[in-house]
């Protein structure tokens, strides 16, 4: 099972993203966390998530409520339990200042959400592709 965790504030961009990952052969387990303070808790399995599994890649929105998606970022990066794992920030910026540090600070890809319906559906569902068919990835 493949497990993916999304960050991501959004609900209707987090059902998009379902919806899109399970348009797949794939058996995917996507957990939604909704503010970065509860993605860094759920990646060091603290406090009601002491019992969650280790995602294979993450989805990280950077324009996050409390800690930016930059500082999560930053955070994953730097401790050694969890920066072995994949970060795809999936964001509406394309500012070239957020794209630089993003990739400066250790993110794996960095892709800008579309407007339209389908074109994010496709998005998401090459970022899947991608990363679970034709990258190879350790067993966590």
């Amino acid at each position: 099972m493949i497990q993916i965790l999304l960050i991501e504030d959004d609900p209707g961009d987090a059902d998009l993203t379902e919806a899109a990952l399970k348009k797949s052969k794939l058996k995917l387990n996507l957990t939604v966390i909704d503010d970065g303070e509860g993605g860094l808790a759920y990646l060091r399995q603290e406090g009601d998530y002491n019992q969650a599994t280790h995602p294979n890649l993450i989805l990280l929105d950077l324009n996050l409520p409390g800690l930016h998606g930059r500082e999560v970022l930053q955070q994953i990066k730097t401790d050694e339990r969890i920066n072995h794992i994949p970060v795809v920030i999936l964001t509406t910026s394309d500012d070239e200042t957020e794209v630089f540090r993003s990739y400066k600070l250790g993110a794996n890809c960095y892709v800008k959400k579309p407007i339209g319906l389908k074109e994010f559906t496709s998005i998401v569902q090459s970022i899947r592709d991608f990363w679970f068919t034709i990258v190879n990835l350790p067993d966590y």
